[in-house]
């Protein structure tokens, strides 16, 4: 099983960007699916994550402005993000549960006060 993350990139602070994850190998069933980041110098911690059902939580901090979604025929999470704040700067790291937690590779957001 393998996790490829992709859509970061270098936004102005008010911004948007969309971040996407697609699992790929032989999977028969993910359960939960969610992003987490971590800023230099900083823990990694959970921004956003999304049950097979649709049901989501989010970090405080980015409720209201984060939307997770997934596509399960695709096996597929992404996150919307929006007014996008300079401290939303990070590695982001998709991740899906299946057997056990797989991980994609990080994908770097900057945001640019």
């Amino acid at each position: 099983v393998q996790l490829q993350a992709s859509g970061g990139g270098l936004v102005q602070a008010g911004g948007f960007l969309g971040l996407s994850c697609a699992a790929s190998g032989t999977i028969f069933r993910i359960n939960a699916m969610g992003w987490y980041r971590q800023a230099p110098g900083k823990q990694r911690e959970l921004v956003a994550a999304i049950t097979i059902n649709g049901i989501t939580n989010y970090v405080d901090s980015v409720k209201g402005r984060f939307t997770i979604s997934r596509d399960n025929a695709k096996k597929m999470v992404f996150l919307q993000m929006n007014s996008l704040k300079p401290e939303d700067t990070a590695v982001y790291y998709c991740y899906a549960d299946i057997s056990y937690r797989y991980w994609g590779q990080g994908t770097q957001v900057t945001v640019s006060s």
